[in-house]
């Protein structure tokens, strides 16, 4: 095996893995996220999407295609997409949290991509790409959440040097939490490397069943806590 865990999983595991990570962060998305708007905890959506950031960056650490951290963004959307069904809703209720979801898998594919392989030489270039990843982020959501779905806080903005006044009450947070979460992240998945590829080469079956009900209950511990109205 060498250094960066290049070949050490097969892509099917990798793949799980993604599936694996999609579902938790959707999961945290709608439980936690509903449990902390239950408490009034400020700084909900920064703190979920730093969470997420980290939840990805633990992919990057297994696999180093930053290509596939859209595939882990597009699942935890599915899972927050489950009220739609469950509770009747429009398609495009709570389109702003799914959207920030969304830009944050898109920025770290991105940041990940010119970064490079110098992720793997230091934990500075890691804080840095967490920190460009929020400021990405947080920049296309005050753009696009403005059309998409201009809530009364991000209306709040739309004045001359709105764009400035969101950066400092939101975007640096995100900036701050990315560049706290993507390195933590990353150094969980080098620490996981190892055991995961012995689990997935050795005992196959078990990883799988181990992946496949993680990812279940997510799922579905998700739908109970949206019917439930968390």
């Amino acid at each position: 095996m060498n250094n960066d865990g290049r070949g050490s999983m097969s892509g099917r595991e990798k793949l799980m893995l993604v599936v694996v990570l999609g579902s938790v962060w959707g999961f945290l998305e709608v439980v936690l996220g509903g449990a902390m708007k239950s408490a009034a905890i400020p700084y909900k959506g920064d703190i979920l999407t730093g969470l997420g950031i980290g939840l990805m960056a633990v992919l990057l650490a297994l696999w180093k295609r930053p290509a596939a951290l859209l595939a882990v963004a597009v699942l935890a959307v599915a899972v927050k997409q489950l009220a739609v069904p469950i509770l009747q809703l429009p398609l495009f209720c709570g389109a702003n949290s799914c959207l920030a979801v969304g830009l944050a898998g898109g920025a770290l594919a991105g940041t990940s991509a010119m970064a490079g392989g110098r992720l793997t030489r230091g934990v500075g270039t890691r804080i840095a790409t967490g920190i460009s990843t929020g400021l990405l982020a947080s920049t296309g959501f005050y753009l696009i959440g403005m059309h998409l779905a201009p809530c009364r806080y991000l209306l709040s903005f739309n004045r001359p040097g709105g764009y400035a006044g969101f950066m400092v009450s939101e975007g640096l947070i995100w900036a701050a939490l990315a560049g706290v979460f993507l390195p933590a992240g990353y150094g969980l998945g080098k620490r996981l490397r190892a055991s995961l590829a012995v689990a997935g080469s050795r005992r196959p079956v078990a990883y799988f069943t181990a992946m496949g009900t993680i990812a279940a209950a997510a799922w579905i511990a998700s739908g109970l806590a949206i019917a439930a109205g968390l």
